[in-house]
């Protein structure tokens, strides 16, 4: 069968590989990111029968077609309100005791400290396979060959000595103790009966600057944040000026502010970033009478040397620090963190400041976020910079987020009908960030049709001190339909570049994205476009390994032993980051199976009848070179949980996992592990 056989858009696959011609339903990323370009499924539409629900009323062929077409928009959409709950144990150890510490509330601690009836209770030890027993054969993952010792002794039976514990093996120590799924590892019996957690604390003090993740908020300054204790004075002066302007923009006033935080004087750090930012608006200064949104000195700030690197998005959900690192073991070059809101960091969420932690790992790192008004990003973003000082590399400012959640905030991609409030919140947040950059990701315009990009990006920098910019060629009506718009990426480079020449100003980086999937891709953007880099999402959640594919020049075939290997390291950086414990292993698997409902759509090089592959192709239904190639290329969640045991062990039975898109949604809404 040629490819002039399949229906247009489809990747061609060769006719040896083909199951059916058909092909599979695309998922509908727009939906799936909270879209409501989607209509809503109607209950009484009678589909199969053609009547409608409310009378009996036949309805017409045209009707009838339209019906259909929103039932599959309904099944394409996104599944919303998922949950996922944490699994825990059936016998909850103390935390304090699993680690061999006294516990401060004793008897009345509301968790076990009864330490042979936990681990009697406790499931079998998991066993993480190494690289050397991964196959592309049935069963793919090589168990040992022993069987656990049987003793006596309940407890001893759910310890396997032969298993591996990630944890462990990269930092020399597991901090959750007994707690751990991979005990046998690390836990010798004593004498006496009881067990002791073993520590190597050569490889402890080697790999501590190596493994030790950063910008870690402790509960006591998340406290500060939550009851708006903690000082934001560079903050407060500047939206006093903004304040001041507005009322008596005729007669602008000098800045002298000692902010108090409830009735406290603000002494020592703080009076000094007071002064630091008066010594920015003295009254010799008259760049400040007309406006706040004025160019920061150059010297203020570090300039970003971004040309020719590669750039992995923040991407929602998925991006997170396992997957960063495992792209980073790939070749990207900048990774960013998932976006946060900026009200939610002023909150004190422990949930949205986990997503600035960072891994040693990531050479080159920033966070995103995401607001409406200098009033919540600027205060965010001075105590971000306090926070993270040393480890932040640059604050990147969501201007692009289409979802209507957001937009509708007056968020993402509503600030780009609102130059005025986005220069107001670049030039308080350079102010408040020190000498952290700032830099602005956005799309070309609002509404389709309607590019606006070419007017504001000559102003991100010049004008309100942007360090770079990163242009998605989609509007936010378009979403991820539609190629992406590369000639008018090149058109907003050129106006910036030309203002540039003009005013004499060194150029900021300019990063452009959309579409790019392979090494071909990116090169011919790189060649065309005049762009100093190419951000890469979808086609790094797809195949995180397109970074080594840029770098080296070349498509890679990658084979599925290969890529199941990918899923092990995946799976070993999941359980460094979210734990060894029962909650760890289960958030590890969720996040997992999150990875692969993107990793599924890649189609091997080897089936198809030319290259390079395209993004938006969709695949028909096909199988693989081997039985592994076919199971990763599975649309069925229930595989995806199948692969997650081969790593994380049985999944729980009160565990579940609901796929993003609902045509992944095998048998019903959940997928039931």
């Amino acid at each position: 069968m040629s490819d002039s056989a399949l229906p247009p858009g489809t990747a061609p696959i060769k006719p040896e590989f083909l199951v059916s011609v058909q092909p599979r339903d695309v998922p509908d990323d727009d939906a799936a990111e909270g879209s409501t370009s989607h209509l809503n499924g109607r209950p009484d539409a009678g589909l199969d029968a053609g009547v409608a629900g409310d009378g009996g009323k036949q309805l017409s062929g045209a009707q009838r077609k339209k019906l259909a077409k929103e039932e599959r928009k309904k099944q394409r959409g996104a599944n919303k309100g998922r949950r996922f709950q944490k699994v825990r144990d059936e016998v909850e150890l103390c935390f304090r005791v699993a680690i061999g510490k006294e516990c401060e509330f004793g008897d009345e601690c509301r968790f076990t400290h009864n330490i042979p009836a936990y681990l009697a209770a406790k499931p079998k030890d998991i066993h993480f396979p190494a690289s050397e027993d991964i196959s592309d054969a049935p069963p793919f993952v090589r168990l040992p060959d022993v069987e656990m010792v049987e003793h006596g002794d309940a407890p001893q039976n759910s310890l396997d000595p032969s298993t591996i514990c990630p944890v462990f093996q990269h930092t020399g120590e597991c901090k959750y103790g007994l707690k751990c799924r991979f005990l046998g590892n690390h836990a010798r019996a004593k004498e006496n009966g009881e067990y002791e957690v073993l520590v190597d604390e050569v490889k402890k003090a080697r790999v501590a600057a190596a493994e030790t993740e950063v910008n870690f908020m402790d509960a006591d300054t998340l406290r500060k944040i939550r009851t708006k204790k903690y000082p934001h004075p560079i903050a407060d002066a500047y939206l006093k000026e903004l304040r001041d302007n507005a009322t008596d923009e005729g007669n602008p006033k000098e800045i002298v502010v000692v902010p108090e935080v409830n009735g406290d004087a603000l002494e020592g750090e703080v009076k000094v970033e007071i002064a630091a930012y008066q010594d920015q608006t003295t009254p010799g200064d008259k760049s400040q009478n007309d406006t706040p949104d004025v160019p920061l000195r150059a010297e203020e700030k570090k300039r970003l040397h971004w040309a020719g690197k590669t750039y992995l998005a923040p991407l929602t959900t998925v991006g997170n620090l396992p997957f960063r690192r495992l792209c980073v073991d790939y070749g990207a070059d900048i990774t960013c963190g998932e976006m946060g809101l900026a009200m939610s960091f002023l909150q004190g969420s422990k949930e949205e400041w986990s997503l600035v932690r960072r891994h040693p790992s990531e050479s080159i790192f920033g966070m995103q976020i995401a607001g409406s008004k200098p009033q919540l990003l600027v205060p965010a973003a001075e105590i971000i910079g306090r926070e993270c000082a040393g480890n932040l590399d640059f604050v990147d400012v969501n201007c692009g987020c289409p979802i209507d959640l957001v937009y509708k905030t007056g968020s993402g991609s509503a600030l780009l009908d609102a130059a005025g409030r986005l220069g107001k919140i670049i030039v308080g947040m350079n102010k408040a960030l020190g000498d952290i950059p700032v830099t602005v990701k956005l799309r070309t315009g609002v509404k389709d049709g309607k590019n606006t990009a070419h007017k504001l990006m000559p102003r991100l920098g010049p004008e309100w001190g942007a360090s770079a910019i990163t242009l998605h060629g989609r509007t936010r009506q378009q979403r991820y339909t539609k190629l992406a718009d590369w000639d008018y990426i090149k058109q907003c480079v050129e106006a910036v570049r030309a203002r540039e020449a003009e005013e004499n100003l060194a150029p900021v980086p300019i990063f452009g994205g959309g579409d790019c999937f392979s090494s071909e891709d990116y090169w011919q953007k790189m060649d065309n476009y005049g762009v100093d880099g190419i951000m890469i999402g979808r086609g790094a959640l797809i195949k995180p390994w397109i970074f080594t594919e840029i770098k080296e020049r070349r498509e890679w075939d990658i084979s599925s032993r290969e890529r199941l290997e990918l899923v092990r390291k995946y799976a070993e950086y999941g359980l460094n980051h979210f734990g060894s414990d029962t909650a760890g292993v289960n958030t590890t698997r969720r996040y997992l199976c999150e990875a692969l409902s993107f990793q599924y759509r890649y189609v091997p090089i080897g089936l198809l009848e030319y290259m390079p592959a395209r993004i938006n192709d969709r695949a028909p239904a096909f199988r693989g070179r081997d039985e592994l190639e076919t199971l990763l290329a599975s649309p069925n969640s229930r595989d995806w949980v199948k692969i997650s045991e081969m790593f994380l062990g049985p999944a729980p039975e009160s565990w579940t996992f609901t796929p993003k898109h609902k045509s992944n949604a095998y048998g019903g809404e959940e997928s039931q592990g």
